[in-house]
C-alpha cells in the first residue's frame, strides 16, 4: 500500500500478480479488433487484384482510380463497372454469408464439421435448381430467376426437414446432425436420378451449375444477397450472448434463461434465409463455411461478437482469393470455383482431422 494524492492508501499489484479481468479483456478487444482491421485490408487488397484479374490485366492502380472514381477512362470503366467489379462484390457477399452460417451451424449444433453444405442445404438447393432445368416448370417469374427461386425454396425445405426431424428427439444437436446428413445423402440420390434422365444439354447445364460459378453476376444479384445478408445482422446481433450461452451446452443455456429450441429455430430460418439466396445465384460452393468459422476461432476464440463477424470476414476472403485463383489457374480461362474451393479446402480439413494435438474446439 501507499499514499494517494489525498493522503489514504492506494492498493497497487503486487509484481508477478496475475492480471484483472479488465486488462483481460482490453487485450482481447484490442487484439480482435487488430484481426479485424489486418482481414479488412487483405480483403480490400484482394478485392482489387480480383477486379484486375481477368483475359485482360488491368492495372491496380487503374483499377483503384475507377473504383474511388478518380480518373475517367471508359474502357477501363466499362470492364470494371459492368462486368468485374459485380463479380468481386458477389465473391465478397456471399462468401460473408457463407462463412456466418458455418459460424451459425457449428454453434448451434456443437459440431465443428457442420455446415449447410455438409448438412445437405446445400444438396437441397442444388436438386431445386436440377429441378427446373430438367422439367423447365412454367413459374410466373423471369427465365434468369427461376432456378434462382426454385434452388431457394429447397434450400428452405431442406432446412425445415432437419428442423422437424430433429424435433422428433428434442432437437439435440446429435439428432440435428443425422437428419441433415440423412437429407444430403438423400438430394443427392434424387440429384443423381435428374441427372440421369436428363437430356444432353440440360445435363451439361446442371453439372454447370453443381460447379459454382460467380461470372453470372449482376449488380442486381450482388444487391438481393447483400440485402439478405444486411437484414439477417440485426436478428444476430439479437441472439449474439445466448449463442455464445449455448456454447456451454444446453443444460447450461437453460439455466441461463435462454430457451434452447427457440433459438435453434431462429438461427435454422436465419441459415436458410443466408444460404439459399447465396447458393441460388451461384451454385453449391464448398467448404468455405467449413473453413471460415475455424480461422475465425482460432484468432478470435469462442465469443461470438468477435467470432460472428471474423466468420463473415475470412468467408468473404476465401471466396475472393479463390476468384483470383480460378482466373490464374488456366491463363486465359475461368476454373470453375466450387472446384478451386473444393482443392482449397480438402487439405484444410484433413489437417483439422488430423491435428487433434492441437485442438482449440
Amino acid at each position: 500500500m501507499i499514499g494517494g494524492s489525498s493522503g489514504g492508501p492506494v492498493a497497487v499489484a503486487a509484481p508477478g500478480s496475475p492480471p484483472s479481468a479488465a486488462s483481460i479483456y482490453r487485450r482481447l478487444a484490442l487484439w480482435r479488433a487488430v484481426v479485424m482491421a489486418v482481414g479488412l485490408g487483405a480483403l480490400v487488397l484482394c478485392g482489387l487484384v480480383d477486379v484486375a484479374t481477368g483475359p485482360a490485366f488491368l492495372p491496380l492502380g487503374s483499377v483503384a482510380r475507377s473504383v474511388l472514381r478518380l480518373a475517367e477512362d471508359r474502357t477501363v470503366d466499362a470492364i470494371v463497372w459492368s462486368i468485374r467489379l459485380p463479380i468481386a462484390l458477389m465473391a465478397v457477399v456471399v462468401g460473408a454469408s457463407l462463412g456466418l452460417t458455418g459460424a451459425i451451424m457449428q454453434t448451434i449444433l456443437n459440431n465443428p464439421l457442420a455446415s449447410s453444405y455438409t448438412l445437405g442445404v446445400s444438396a437441397g438447393a442444388g436438386f431445386g435448381a436440377a429441378l427446373v432445368i430438367v422439367f423447365g416448370f412454367a413459374l410466373p417469374i423471369p427465365d434468369d430467376y427461376a432456378i434462382p427461386v426454385s434452388a431457394f425454396l429447397f434450400c428452405a425445405i431442406a432446412c425445415a426437414a432437419v428442423h422437424l426431424i430433429g424435433q422428433t428427439r428434442g432437437s439435440t444437436p446429435e439428432m440435428l446432425v443425422l437428419a441433415g446428413i440423412a437429407l444430403l445423402f438423400l438430394f443427392q440420390a434424387l440429384l443423381a436420378l435428374l441427372q440421369f434422365i436428363a437430356a444432353p444439354e440440360a445435363l451439361q447445364q446442371i453439372v454447370f451449375w453443381l460447379f459454382g460459378s460467380l461470372q453470372r453476376a449482376t449488380w442486381t444479384k450482388v444487391a438481393m444477397v447483400a440485402t439478405a445478408l444486411a437484414g439477417v445482422v440485426p436478428f444476430l446481433v439479437r441472439d449474439v450472448w445466448r449463442l455464445t450461452a449455448l456454447k456451454l451446452g444446453d443444460d447450461r443455456a437453460r439455466g441461463l434463461g435462454v430457451d434452447v429450441q427457440r433459438l435453434r429455430l431462429r438461427a435454422f430460418a436465419l441459415v436458410s434465409v443466408l444460404t439459399g439466396v447465396a447458393v441460388a445465384f451461384v451454385g453449391t460452393i464448398g467448404f468455405v463455411g467449413l473453413i471460415a468459422p475455424h480461422m475465425a476461432r482460432m484468432l478470435v476464440g469462442e465469443d461470438q461478437r468477435g467470432l460472428l463477424p471474423a466468420s463473415a470476414l475470412f468467408g468473404a476472403l476465401l471466396l475472393s482469393l479463390a476468384s483470383v485463383a480460378s482466373k490464374t489457374i488456366i491463363p486465359g480461362a475461368i476454373f470453375p470455383i466450387g472446384i478451386v474451393t473444393a482443392l482449397i479446402g480438402v487439405p484444410f480439413f484433413l489437417w483439422l482431422i488430423l491435428a487433434t494435438r492441437r485442438a482449440y474446439w
